[in-house]
């Protein structure tokens, strides 16, 4: 089930048509992209977790580092950043977790 409601996808989508730097291609294959992206980023996943459902987990990836290099995330981010209808759906650095060894767990040890 998408994380994403008619409403804000109807926004998000007419946002991505009239961004130049976007080819936002198939609606559905958009959405289950955007979808694939922001359950990476609720969860703190690594890419190679990405349910296949999402697609190829190193498609996406690519496409999201592309997005990335264009600014589109944070395009999108100021677009909506007012907008009500669209706060649950903006993820920032505040909500994103980060693997435990970035945070500077310990690694485990082979005793030996």
């Amino acid at each position: 089930m998408s994380q994403i409601n008619e409403l804000q996808w109807s926004k998000i989508y007419d946002f991505l048509c009239l961004c130049p730097d976007v080819y936002a291609g198939n609606e559905a294959d958009c959405r289950r992209f955007l979808d694939g992206v922001h359950w990476i980023l609720r969860t703190g996943a690594q890419w190679r977790e990405l349910p296949e459902k999402y697609g190829n987990w190193n498609s996406v990836y690519k496409r999201f580092a592309r997005w990335c290099n264009k600014d589109i995330w944070q395009k999108m981010h100021q677009h909506f950043a007012d907008d009500p209808d669209m706060e649950n759906l903006i993820l920032d650095s505040t909500v994103v977790r980060a693997h435990p060894c970035a945070a500077g767990a310990l690694k485990k040890r082979r005793s030996g």
